[in-house]
Order: C-alpha cells, then sequence, then structure tokens
C-alpha cells in the first residue's frame, strides 16, 4: 500500500546561501471507486483508511447509511496488477497491486439510487438552475434531518478552542504542511476522531465512513470541523452523516450556506480564536448578547 508521505530532493534557499536537502511531502495517489463490481468515481487522496474513504463517500452519495448496508470493501488489482485483491487487510492471491482501486459490495436488498445525475450536479456550479437541483438532491436523499434530531447546545468559547485542538491532533501535517484535516467533536468538546488528507472532503469521507463502519451514524451529536473552507460538498457530507454542527477556520461558499439553512444545519465560518461568523443555525450556539444590527 502506498505511504502517506514521500521524500524528495530540495533545493532550500535561505537568506540568500544554497543548500540540498531531502523534504517530505505528503503523499497524493488516485482511488477508484467501483460499487458492486462497477466503476463510480475516482479521486485523488492520500493512501490509508481507503475502506472508511470509499465508505464515507457513499454514505454522502446516499448509498450507504447503516454498517448493515455493507457487505464487504476489497482491494481489487490497479493497472500493474494480477488479479489480486485484499479484503480487511489480508492478501488473497498473487500478482501485484497498486492499492489504487477499492470495490464497496452492498448488502443484498440494499437499493442503489441514480447517483450519477446527482453527483454531476454537485460538482457542477455553473448556473442557479444547477445549485438548486443540488440542494433538492440532497434534501431527498438525506436519511435524518437535522432539524428533526435532538438539540444541542455549543457554547461559542468551546468552538473556539477547537481548531487548536485539531492542529495539535495532525500528525502528518507537521511532517509536511501540506494536509488538510477534519474532526469529530462531542458536543463537550471530546474529541471523537480525526483524519487527515490532500483533499479535505476526503478527510470528512474517511471520518464518517469510520463512523459507519462502528455502526455510529448518524452523528446528531457530533461536531464536524474542517481545517479549510466550508463548501457546498463538505455541508452536503455533513446533512447526509447526520451532523448538525459544521465549523470551518475559513469562509463558507454561498450555496454552503444556502443548504445549511435549507436543512437546519449550523454553519460557522472563519472560526479564528475567540472570532467566528454563524451563518445558518445559530439557534444551536449559546449566544449571551444581543446581536449588533447593521
Amino acid at each position: 500500500m502506498g505511504r502517506v508521505t514521500e521524500r524528495r530532493k530540495v533545493i532550500r534557499i535561505r537568506d540568500g546561501a544554497v543548500s540540498t536537502r531531502p523534504d517530505t511531502l505528503v503523499a497524493e495517489e488516485p482511488l477508484e471507486i467501483r460499487l458492486n463490481g462497477k466503476p463510480l468515481a475516482i479521486t485523488m487522496r492520500t493512501p490509508g483508511d481507503d475502506f472508511a474513504l470509499a465508505a464515507g463517500f457513499l454514505v454522502s452519495e446516499g448509498v450507504l447509511g447503516d454498517h448493515r448496508d455493507l457487505q464487504n470493501i476489497v482491494y481489487c488489482a490497479g493497472a500493474t496488477g494480477g488479479g489480486t485483491s485484499r479484503s480487511s487487510g489480508v492478501e488473497s492471491g498473487g500478482g501485484s497491486n497498486t492499492y489504487n482501486v477499492v470495490d464497496v459490495k452492498t448488502a443484498p436488498g440494499v437499493a442503489i439510487p441514480d447517483i450519477t445525475l446527482e453527483r454531476n450536479v454537485y460538482t457542477t456550479s455553473s448556473c442557479g438552475l444547477c445549485g438548486k437541483a443540488s440542494l433538492d438532491a440532497v434534501r431527498t436523499t438525506a436519511r435524518w434531518p437535522i432539524a428533526d434530531t435532538p438539540r444541542v447546545r455549543v457554547e461559542p468559547e468551546l468552538l473556539a478552542g477547537l481548531p487548536d485542538r485539531l492542529r495539535a491532533a495532525q500528525r502528518v501535517f507537521d511532517r509536511t504542511g501540506g494536509l488538510h484535516a477534519a474532526a469529530l467533536f462531542a458536543e463537550d468538546g471530546e474529541l471523537l476522531d480525526v483524519r487527515e488528507d490532500v483533499g479535505r472532503h476526503n478527510a470528512v469521507d474517511k471520518l464518517v465512513g469510520r463512523a459507519l463502519q462502528n455502526g455510529d451514524l448518524p452523528l446528531s451529536r457530533a461536531i464536524l470541523l474542517v481545517s479549510g473552507r466550508a463548501s457546498f460538498e463538505l455541508a452536503q457530507k455533513a446533512v447526509m452523516a447526520g451532523i448538525p454542527v459544521l465549523a470551518a477556520v475559513s469562509a463558507p461558499s454561498s450555496l454552503a450556506v444556502d443548504l445549511a439553512a435549507e436543512a437546519g444545519l449550523t454553519l460557522v465560518g472563519f472560526l479564528r480564536g475567540s472570532s467566528m461568523n454563524v451563518y445558518a443555525g445559530e439557534d444551536r450556539i449559546a449566544l449571551r448578547a444581543t446581536a449588533a444590527q447593521g
């Protein structure tokens, strides 16, 4: 299986002095996700937690919602493979394997929705009609309406302390400086899980996929924190996993705010120090002062 980091030679220039040294870089490789033997999607990811990534991706697509929906996930032979597969980390054949292709097999009786159109809509932001169709797609496929879940109540001071805790848990970032991270926290601030990846959406999929495998969906009492901006795709993944609070250290997109408002998701952006912006779902934030008008 591919490594999380790789070493490359770099010419370093510091205050006019030139030296040559090895540098640690985050690994980036393609992962093809197949569903019941049929190619479904390709994502660029940091190798590791590939089964969780695939499972989480299928949660966001509305295919999986319970660990019983999943029969198994196996590695398939890649471009240089000779028929090898691996299930749960156990080799089961001969030949080479790139470990860049996984096949997700659903349990008997699990209905497979027509997700091709929906995924094309999710990744297109060129027109208002596409945005409306994206919102409709999430609303019609979400299994756990967030507005119907028990109401969590989060103190602003608790939210303010989460980015530093996420940063402290980023082990690979310290060596590479090139990874996004996502973390799940309990409403009392307990760190439940953290994942890193070259793609912020992959880091979230790894969290959600692990929760699915552990039988923890929906994550109706959890806070999802992401290290970058809050795109529509990340808001979609939170809604599909039943997560009521999404916080980001950077800005949200307009469509992410629209989705949060429609789905009842609490969306916090620019979470830096004691400052933050609440874009939707403010009823879950324990606000003590009257907001200034303007």
